[in-house]
């Protein structure tokens, strides 16, 4: 491997902002994970995981406890080449079980999810809670007459429902396409389109700074346009404080009354049908690229590939902890969204979802939550941090923030301005803000910020660990292609191919004829 190639981490240079403290350098999620593989470093961790992918993410399943239904034989059979890579060979995992079943039996009272809407509506659901949910709605799609490998669409604003949504539809096999909250019916219906979904669901609306936004009336000019889908399953978010939705009596279904008759449908049968075993290659979720760059294209993520990067990335680069609670300012249709939930629920950690504005009804409406339900890793983009700035720092201090251990932040690049305020104001000068990028694509993060070395102003300070990644400039790329090197992605890490390795199923055009199992 040329000297050049080997990534850099974080160093103690002068321009430092934040450095690591004894605790974090002893008691992270990483740094115990380094102890127990043996690993002098991050560094030399890094470096083993490039070598040989398949003993660090064998490492790092263990580290996370995920739940298998049946441990894999073998990790990854690259023997095809890399682009090609079967993952976890002979073992079973369901990321909708895995995500719900342990921390209900663990502990059942807990808290899995709080939500707040806008209007100051707010609801919570614990462990045992949400995997009841998750049955009933599992139920409730059978019933719809979803099958594995059927597609249906999300379109939700970030509420409890969208959860246990993506979770039930996991739990039977299907694949769910998440679509953005705030999408015109042209371009939800080219999703349903591309898909060829068979359900959408939807609310009849919700709140936008006050405002009444109708999303069921979006929905069904997207789903004119959508033949496919032959039933729309409709949330009650803002039932009479708007006036009655449209309505298809043949096609349309409200989601509390179909839920009652699959809850009443599982007390008669008995025992609920159990989850069956579940090959991790099996796709679970089929989420479109934004389309700012030309045709959104769908990427295919399975059970053993985006929900583990997920939660390993929050585990080993934002140390998530069991108990921690994460809030993600995002939405559904947003990588985010899914990466949230399931990294966030495979961890054990508790989950805060909101619907509305940052800044309504008042110019602390963040700070609030953030306070209230004591959130521990708090995400927000460059965009929403600029957009709160002129709301001055009253609003910050007018709430304790001192719960608060990571900041987070993706999606775009930060200007030192505005990363300076989050780090002082948010942070206090005290806490990592940990700069995070990857893709819709990629499953996750490429490059970000690890809580055990240096980190610079808005900078990363190496790859995620596990992730053979590098950034270099002209020169050093113009010298590896005349040395014809294949770029580190491809030579090293499989997950940079698309969720775990197999590009053939990654990016579809069209999508829905590809979808079978091999």
């Amino acid at each position: 491997m040329p000297t050049d190639r080997p990534p850099i981490f974080g160093r103690d240079v002068p321009d430092v902002a934040w450095r690591p403290g004894p605790e974090l350098l002893a008691d992270s999620r990483l740094a115990r994970f380094v102890r127990e593989t043996g690993m002098s470093d991050v560094a030399a961790l890094h470096a083993r995981a490039v070598d040989d992918p398949g003993w660090f993410w064998g490492a790092a399943a263990d580290d996370m406890e995920l739940a298998w239904q049946r441990r894999p034989t073998a990790i990854m059979d690259a023997s095809r080449g890399p682009e090609w890579t079967r993952w976890w060979s002979g073992g079973a995992f369901n990321y909708a079980e895995a995500s719900t079943a342990p921390r209900a039996a663990r502990d059942p009272s807990g808290e899995a999810i709080a939500w707040e809407g806008e209007d100051g509506e707010f609801r919570r659901l614990t462990n045992a809670a949400l995997r009841d949910h998750v049955v009933v709605a599992a139920r409730m799609f059978r019933a719809a007459g979803v099958r594995p490998g059927d597609r249906v669409g999300i379109f939700l604003p970030m509420l409890v429902e969208t959860v246990i949504a993506t979770l039930a539809l996991g739990r039977i096999g299907a694949i769910f396409t998440p679509i953005f909250s705030g999408y015109g019916a042209p371009a939800v219906a080219a999703r349903l389109q591309d898909c060829e979904a068979s359900v959408l669901v939807t609310a009849d609306g919700f709140f936008r700074r006050g405002s009444v936004v109708p999303m069921k009336a979006v929905a069904d000019e997207a789903v004119a346009l959508a033949p496919s889908v032959g039933r729309v399953i409709v949330v009650r978010r803002l039932g009479v404080r708007a006036p009655e939705p449209p309505w298809n009596p043949e096609r349309d279904r409200w989601w509390d009354e179909s839920v009652g008759a699959a809850r009443a449908a599982l007390l008669d049968e008995g025992e609920p049908e159990a989850t069956l075993a579940t090959d991790p290659e099996t796709p679970y979720m089929l989420i479109y690229t934004s389309g700012t760059t030309g045709k959104p294209k769908g990427a295919v993520h399975v059970h053993g590939g985006f929900p583990i990067k997920a939660a390993q990335d929050l585990a080993h680069t934002f140390d998530l902890r069991t108990g921690d609670a994460l809030f993600w300012f995002t939405d559904l249709g947003w990588m985010m969204g899914p990466w949230a939930i399931c990294g966030s629920l495979l961890l054990g950690a508790r989950l805060l979802l909101y619907e509305g504005a940052p800044d309504h009804p008042g110019p602390d409406r963040l700070w609030d939550l953030v306070a209230r339900h004591r959130v521990t890793h708090l995400g927000l983009s460059p965009t929403v941090i600029r957009a709160l700035i002129p709301h001055g720092t009253e609003p910050v201090r007018a709430h304790d923030l001192r719960r608060l251990r990571v900041l987070g932040s993706t999606g775009e690049p930060w200007d030192p301005e505005s990363w300076a305020w989050y780090f002082r104001e948010i942070g206090g000068g005290r806490l990592p803000v940990v700069n995070y990028s990857g893709g819709t694509e990629v499953s996750g993060g490429i490059v970000g910020c690890n809580l055990l070395t240096p980190i610079k102003p808005a900078s990363f300070n190496g790859p995620c660990p596990g992730t053979a990644a590098d950034v270099v400039d002209a020169t050093v790329a113009r010298r590896r292609r005349r040395a014809r090197h294949p770029p580190a992605a491809t030579r090293h890490d499989p997950w940079l191919l698309e969720r775990s390795g197999s590009l053939r199923r990654g990016v579809l055009e069209p999508i829905a004829r590809d979808l079978g199992p091999r």
